[in-house]
């Protein structure tokens, strides 16, 4: 079986590079490829972020294999949206932080991926995202009706995946699907990759308590799912887990200390 996915691991990141040219469609294989590099991300102490991106300049991804939908029967079409559903709250759920790096056209299936990352950023340019399955008959089947409700709300979500209209990058950040949008400006001469890259160095140690940002991720996407009560206590939880961890020891003495801390990811 071909490797439909790149990964790399440096500086305390792990990329997850999507590689099927020309569109970087998913397939069932390709996405038993993400799970597992999810997975091995979340158990490697040394990782502390995740980037996802597409392989190429021209897109992130297009969304599932349109062909291995139109040969594959009604089971194994439901097999595969179940376990995409799986793959993509594994990613959610990874107590690490997750960018997804748009660097081209992000959509359908696409789009679902990124939305399952805590912090999208995208390339400027004249690339399109958005969910357009209603053109096949279809809707969002791999978590774009629940997640893009929460990022743009009720009436905003169903209006663009009814129309299936795309939209530019900059239209999408104003709606928040977007993070942010970089141009010349924020690469400063660095590729896309590189600039994605270095941004997410951040929000590893020794700038950044990682296993903090992790916890703060986790009780933002649980909580958020839960209702007040259940959210504070979770919040609660976790923030026990971290008073127990060496960063927040360190935290706490550089402050009292007034210099700078210097995190271990501990």
């Amino acid at each position: 079986m071909a490797t439909k996915i790149n990964v790399s691991v440096a500086d305390g990141v792990s990329t997850i590079e999507l590689s099927d040219p020309p569109a970087n469609t998913y397939s069932y294989d390709m996405m038993r490829e993400i799970d597992s590099a999810v997975l091995t991300a979340r158990m490697d102490p040394n990782v502390h972020v995740i980037v996802i991106r597409g392989a190429g300049d021209k897109f992130f991804c297009a969304g599932a294999n349109i062909g291995m939908l139109r040969d594959a029967d009604p089971e194994f079409k439901y097999y595969f949206c179940l376990h995409a559903n799986e793959t993509l709250n594994r990613l959610e759920q990874t107590p690490k932080l997750v960018i997804a790096a748009l660097n081209g056209h992000t959509v359908g299936g696409g789009l679902e991926v990124a939305m399952a990352a805590d912090i999208r950023i995208a390339r400027k340019g004249s690339s399109r995202i958005g969910l357009p399955e209603v053109a096949l008959g279809v809707l969002p089947g791999t978590g774009g009706t629940q997640r893009l409700a929460r990022l743009v709300g009720k009436a905003r979500a169903i209006e663009l995946m009814a129309t299936g209209r795309l939209l530019t990058f900059d239209e999408a950040h104003t709606l928040g699907i977007v993070t942010d949008v970089w141009g010349d400006e924020q690469l400063n001469g660095r590729t896309f990759a590189e600039a994605a890259h270095d941004y997410a160095k951040q929000f590893t140690p020794p700038h950044k308590a990682s296993k903090a940002v992790g916890r703060m991720k986790r009780a933002v996407q649980s909580g958020a799912e839960a209702g007040f009560l259940e959210g504070l206590a979770i919040e609660r939880e976790l923030q026990q887990l971290l008073f127990q961890g060496e960063d927040a020891k360190e935290g706490i003495a550089a402050n009292l200390e007034k210099r700078a801390p210097k995190f271990s990811g501990r």
